[in-house]
């Protein structure tokens, strides 16, 4: 037996939960169905964005924005438009590659200049390449940085005379002056040397794109260079329609596997000479930030492999002498921060969980601690930047509530906390360039995303965007509120997972006004991975639309959040430290267990579904969770931790030769044997993050024990499977797989 609840706690979570629960508005009998067509081809739940792809600017009063290839400016106190920076249709160029149009922009330091990117193509998750133009604002006239070949990561310098790029792993410098460019590095090669860009697992886990970094005197460029060529290769089939599919390589260090040899480097610009940097690092170990302090030192981040032992270096950039600024340990794992220095030079702004829970702390030049800015048992999930001026900080925080959001500021020396965020549920802010406004997304799990721009106590200047059409859609439609309680547990010394007693924060949608006696399928939503949070109060687009759509159909949708969960401090993310996927099931199995006791749930027809690590603990459940669940869908799974990439999987669970155990009892592949429900398996062929090969396998290991399936696979898609058609024909084919196992409510005369 996994759990153990306490008698007189779970009687009065039940009478709470059927009180608050209990209460759903009632569903018109004219209420549109909601089709999967409405969601995921028609458009017809799309809400309306805030302000997309602005740059503040530096006044704090003005932003801009690319509206139908103008560069706008406005107000945005007012919202008025005060002029056209650029109109990329009336601009003219001598380059081929110029056509009129743009994706993005940005200025430089002095706002004088814009960097203009045309036909961009993605790559992976983050990186593209593009053709960069520049030009004045207010001009006409669109030069191209380089002609020969799409560039990425294209940036000015600070002084706005040049610009470094990068072009088949070679970083280029372009003098605007005489409009020369000339590679500073030759050694790039494709699947061999990276230089100033990222390799893939670097930019998948530690978000690293641009692996370069002008110094604030625009005398040195500052940059990294992967060393690949000992990494195994990955391979991936693209079908086109030709007599032999296309063949897709790149290097994926796995676990236990070679990474990218990383370096860093200095070119001088006036000597144009290279200085290899003694960062002290061994081989193994991980450079995954560069920046420049205000006064011209340059830092650089360095992690061991394990990802429990932090160094900050500064880097002399004339003489390349390094010394150690800060360093922090981890019995487990250190998530990757990084350093705000403030502009006065003084010091710098630090993230840390040290204290037990995520929180802001002010360093000086010495690495000593000289203020905690923000203190509590709660998690600071996002730090926004600092006021230097008005001697303030600005931060998201979980404070009140774990599947909430709300916006601080706080003084520089820890005192004079103020909540400037109002109503309850999830708030994220873009702040202006000087503090003095900012936009507020906001929204809960049952309203739409509202816009709006706030000052810097918190009051209301304009109103951007309410969405009020979703709110009569939502009438229309007849939707039901989702309502959030707790699951109480309690786990002995002698039990897996034990000894723990706490609660899971959980949301639940039910179908209103349901006859007396009524049992209904539950299907359960589960993400579950270290730091993440699905039971959160805040709006889910057009998943909260398909789960709506199941409740017509009868479905009660449950999602839970298991410990290693996000925003509730470091004891309970890391409590999955070395066992990823253990105490994770437990849980949804334990949570599933007791949802299954609720006088309208049918107990035989729980189903779970996830994506990514969602459909790896799916799987789980499924496998090791008995009779518990009835069925699951596992949307690119990991299915062996052994074939996921290397930072991602050693952070959480070291190497198989280290933690064979933890590796051995934690995948599904290995309990393909003990599957006794119905299982819906789903992959990408070309996701280039958890590959086909780990539902291929998993096939194997069921053919092996003649364990029946139902298994969709995708051609050409990557990890999110994100192209319309592919979506609608996806979420399709799991609504039919639900409704064929789990069925619809029956029906019990008292």
């Amino acid at each position: 037996m996994l759990f153990q609840p306490n008698p007189f706690r779970w009687a009065l979570y039940s009478l709470l939960f059927l009180c608050t629960a209990g209460y759903q508005l009632p569903i018109a009998a004219q209420s549109k169905s909601i089709t999967l067509e409405d969601i995921w081809e028609k458009g017809t739940f799309q809400t309306k964005g805030g302000p997309r792809g602005i740059h503040f600017k530096k006044d704090g009063i003005h932003y801009t924005a690319l509206n139908d290839n103008k560069i706008e400016e406005f107000d945005l106190r007012t919202g008025e438009k005060t002029k056209v920076l650029f109109d990329a249709k009336q601009a003219s160029s001598s380059s081929p590659n110029w056509k009129g149009n743009i994706d993005g922009y940005s200025f430089s330091d002095d706002e004088s200049k814009l960097l203009l990117t045309v036909q961009s193509k993605s790559i992976y998750r983050w990186s593209s390449k593009a053709y960069f133009f520049t030009a004045s604002t207010n001009g006409t006239e669109a030069n191209a940085v380089y002609d020969l070949a799409q560039q990425q990561y294209a940036t000015f310098s600070p002084d706005n005379k040049k610009v470094a790029f990068v072009v088949d792993n070679n970083i280029y410098i372009k003098d605007l002056s005489t409009n020369i460019a000339a590679p500073i590095t030759t050694d790039g090669k494709v699947n061999e040397i990276i230089n100033g860009a990222s390799d893939w697992v670097y930019e998948e886990e530690f978000e690293l794109i641009r692996a370069f970094e002008w110094s604030p005197d625009s005398k040195f460029l500052a940059y990294l260079r992967f060393d690949e060529r000992a990494v195994p290769e990955m391979t991936m089939e693209q079908y086109n329609g030709d007599a032999y599919p296309s063949l897709i390589k790149f290097k994926y260090p796995k676990v236990g596997e070679a990474n990218a040899t990383v370096s860093a480097h200095l070119y001088q610009l006036d000597s144009q000479k290279t200085l290899e940097i003694n960062t002290g690092a061994d081989k193994e170990d991980y450079l995954p930030r560069i920046a420049w302090t205000p006064k011209g030192t340059l830092c650089i981040t360095r992690m061991n492999r394990h990802q429990n032992h932090l160094w900050l270096l500064t880097v002399q950039p004339n003489s390349g002498k390094t010394s150690v600024l800060m360093e922090e340990t981890n019995p487990s794992y250190l998530d990757l921060q990084e350093p705000l220095f403030l502009a006065d030079g003084s010091g710098f702004i630090w993230k840390s969980e040290k204290s037990g829970f995520n929180h802001l702390y002010r360093y000086d030049m010495k690495g000593k601690e000289k203020a905690a800015l923000t203190k509590g048992n709660f998690d600071v999930t996002a730090f926004y930047g600092v006021d230097e001026e008005n001697q303030q900080v600005f931060y998201q925080a979980a404070a009140n509530n774990p599947m909430q959001r709300e916006i601080y500021s706080a003084s520089l020396n820890g005192k004079n906390t103020k909540k400037i965020s109002d109503t309850p549920g999830f708030h994220n802010a873009q702040f202006s360039g000087n503090f003095d406004y900012w936009i507020n997304s906001f929204s809960t799990l049952n309203d739409p995303p509202r816009f709006a721009v706030l000052d810097r106590t918190g009051t209301t200047v304009r109103v951007l965007e309410q969405n009020e059409r979703m709110h009569q859609i939502q009438k229309e439609y007849g939707t039901v509120p989702a309502t959030f309680f707790q699951i109480p547990l309690e786990y002995s010394a002698a039990e897996e997972g034990g000894p723990w007693q706490g609660h899971l924060n959980a949301f639940m949608m039910r179908p209103a006004n349901s006859p007396d006696g009524t049992k209904h399928p539950v299907l359960m939503f589960a993400y579950g991975g270290p730091g993440s949070q699905q039971a959160l109060d805040q709006w889910k687009g057009q998943n909260y639309w398909w789960f709506q759509m199941l409740v017509q159909q009868g479905f009660v949708v449950v999602c839970v959040d298991n410990r290693g969960t996000g925003a509730r401090g470091e004891a309970f993310k890391k409590a999955t430290y070395l066992q990823l996927g253990k105490l994770e099931a437990i849980d949804q199995i334990a949570a599933a267990r007791h949802i299954g006791q609720l006088p309208f749930i049918d107990s035989t027809k729980i189903g779970i579904f996830g994506w990514s690590f969602g459909g790896y603990l799916s799987s789980l459940c499924l496998l090791k969770g008995g009779k518990t669940f009835n069925s699951a869908i596992a949307v690119a799974p990991v299915t062996n931790w052994k074939w996921y990439d290397s930072i991602y999987t050693e952070r959480y669970m070291r190497t198989h030769q280290e933690n064979p155990k933890g590796y051995e009892e934690n995948s599904p592949v290995n309990f393909a044997e003990q599957l006794e429900g119905n299982y819906m398996l789903v992959h990408g062929m070309t996701d280039d993050n958890v590959h086909f090969q780990h539902s291929a396998e998993m096939t194997n290991e069921l053919i092996k024990y003649n364990k029946q399936f139902k298994g969709m696979i995708y051609p050409n898609r990557n990890h999110g499977i994100g192209d319309k058609a592919a979506r609608l024909h996806l979420y399709r084919a799991m609504t039919q797989f639900l409704n064929e196992h789990l069925g619809a409510p029956t029906i019990n005369k008292p």
